[in-house]
């Protein structure tokens, strides 16, 4: 009761504020910013890259079907573009950890609505131990942490390494990316048999996930999906 009582006189005195336009808002984001949103409505339903309007709900963009990545699903929430890409910057450069719960609330209900498979465990992607004590959290960590509380999931930050201190890939070409990731993970023994959904915050190239899908496969995991807040529109895996 006290704490209800708190909640009140907090919520009269500091009013929720849009995280994206500061205008009032009953939660995070007001109707007008979050209509905004690039909603990824069409995608492909392997590796999620958005396609266009016209496209089915089971379509494979041209990549997939020539050379499926070793992930069985990619779930997306929305496209890396304006205005998404200041919650994600926010959250992942500088600190802003309320930005990674809107974050998961919007995948969140992305996944309720779209529906999925419930997995047996849910991995963040890791950061390297020396990145991690640099930025002093885990942005993937910020969105699992929510999303296995409101789906009532396993959570485990051991099944999945970083083995070494890669490179951020934005600052690379593509093969560069691919010669950055290889190898770099490596996984635990008790996602063996298990169905595991990896989750980060934006897929590119694809190429971290991919490498983290390779690791879990390699130690005996049975299935890998991977769930992201938001996936770029205009590259493929490879």
């Amino acid at each position: 009761m006290v704490y209800n009582w708190l909640d009140t006189v907090c919520s009269a005195l500091f009013p929720a504020r849009c995280a994206l336009c500061g205008a009032a808002a009953d939660r995070e984001l007001c109707a007008a910013c979050h209509a905004d949103l690039p909603h990824n409505r069409h995608a492909c339903r392997c590796c999620a890259i958005p396609l266009p309007a016209d496209a089915g709900e089971d379509a494979l963009c041209g990549p997939c079907q020539q050379h499926p990545p070793p992930y069985t699903a990619c779930l997306a929430a929305l496209r890396y573009q304006a205005p998404l890409d200041r919650l994600v910057t926010g959250l992942k450069f500088h600190g802003r950890l309320a930005h990674g719960r809107l974050l998961a609330e919007l995948l969140g209900d992305y996944l309720e609505t779209r529906g999925f498979t419930r997995p047996d465990l849910l991995v963040p992607v890791p950061l390297h131990p020396a990145r991690l004590r640099r930025r002093g959290y885990n942005q993937a960590l910020e969105l699992a942490r929510p999303l296995s509380k409101r789906f009532d999931l396993t959570l485990d930050v051991d099944a999945l390494r970083r083995r070494r201190d890669t490179q951020p890939q934005m600052e690379l070409d593509h093969r560069q990316r691919l010669r950055n990731m290889r190898g770099a993970f490596e996984a635990g023994a008790q996602v063996r048999d298990r169905h595991v959904a990896v989750v980060d915050d934006v897929v590119t190239t694809g190429h971290t996930v991919e490498e983290a899908a390779k690791a879990l496969l390699r130690a005996g995991a049975a299935r890998i999906d991977v769930w992201a807040c938001a996936r770029t529109p205009t590259t493929h895996h490879g």
